[in-house]
């Protein structure tokens, strides 16, 4: 079975090697400022899971020079995507939301935009800003979904309804934006059908990319709290691998694999603890993947 790797479309689309350099806006989030909740979704970090991003005192320009400096021995002579990562990149007012998104996107070593949000953060303005810098370099959407099921979703607080998510695919999908969709292996009380559940029925819609992600818990969120009086277990990652390739298998060869796992910051990492040793976590998927000939490249599987 082949899997069509974002290293392996960036190569083919671009013909060298890209890559994401995580910005921040300096945005916040209707999770966290009252507007739906102060507390945000349990999982997420103070950083609003934007921890590797550059720092917002900056301006998009200054974000952008410094982020290539921290990851120039591992590029060279290639290009970049900037990408909105920490909080929710749409949840500002429209005047900021134009100079931030058009200072990066006109940056000349930047070939495409990335932006994390909510599907409940898209009103029309918006929308119509997309469009126009879609007209000046390809703009992504990424939506943090997580799950499909509505039960997890009060649980995990994530504050919107599945029928909210659908409607923002669409829309986006009408002004031929690329969707990319998060969702998170490992959530509590989710079984692995649930999480198979969630591919497919993202699969099925008009997306272009998914990420799939491992739940991490970190500190001073209100996930640790849970962990810690042992309402939930965290996967091995012998399990969380296994769900992974099933997960591979029900993802149609079109859409993009943006993501197969992520680690969390060391210095915030509470579980699983495995997950910190990244070398040794992507050579045991890479084998495990290699055993059952499950291989990066586009092609039907």
């Amino acid at each position: 079975m082949r899997y069509n790797s974002l290293n392996n479309y960036l190569k083919t689309k671009y013909g060298c090697k890209i890559y994401k350099l995580s910005l921040s806006s300096g945005l916040s989030c209707p999770n966290r400022d009252g507007t739906l909740s102060s507390s945000g979704c349990i999982f997420c970090s103070n950083g609003g899971s934007g921890e590797f991003a550059s720092d917002y005192h900056l301006n998009i320009t200054e974000q952008i020079e410094s982020a290539k400096t921290k990851v120039s021995k591992k590029i060279k002579d290639g290009k970049y995507i900037a990408y909105f990562q920490s909080f929710t990149n749409t949840y500002g007012h429209i005047d900021y939301l134009r100079k931030i998104f058009t200072e990066a996107i006109n940056h000349p070593d930047i070939v495409a935009l990335s932006i994390g949000t909510r599907p409940d953060c898209l009103p029309d303005n918006v929308l119509e800003l997309l469009d126009e810098l879609n007209q000046i370099k390809p703009v992504w959407v990424e939506l943090g979904l997580q799950t499909i099921h509505e039960s997890t979703a009060k649980y995990i607080n994530r504050g919107y309804s599945l029928n909210i998510f659908d409607s923002a695919v669409s829309k986006l999908n009408s002004l031929n934006i690329d969707v990319i969709v998060h969702l998170i292996i490992g959530l509590p009380f989710e079984t692995s059908k649930d999480i198979i559940d969630s591919v497919r029925y993202v699969c099925s819609k008009p997306i272009s990319g998914i990420k799939l992600q491992l739940l991490h818990v970190l500190k001073n969120t209100p996930l640790e709290k849970e962990y810690l009086l042992n309402k939930f277990k965290v996967l091995s990652l012998e399990e969380y691998t296994n769900i992974l390739a099933e997960c591979l298998c029900n993802i149609p060869p079109d859409i993009v694999i943006h993501r197969i796992t992520g680690d969390g910051p060391k210095s915030l990492l509470i579980a699983p603890e495995w997950s910190a040793d990244k070398k040794r976590v992507l050579n045991y998927i890479n084998h495990y993947f290699e055993e059952f000939n499950i291989i990066q490249g586009k092609s039907s599987l």
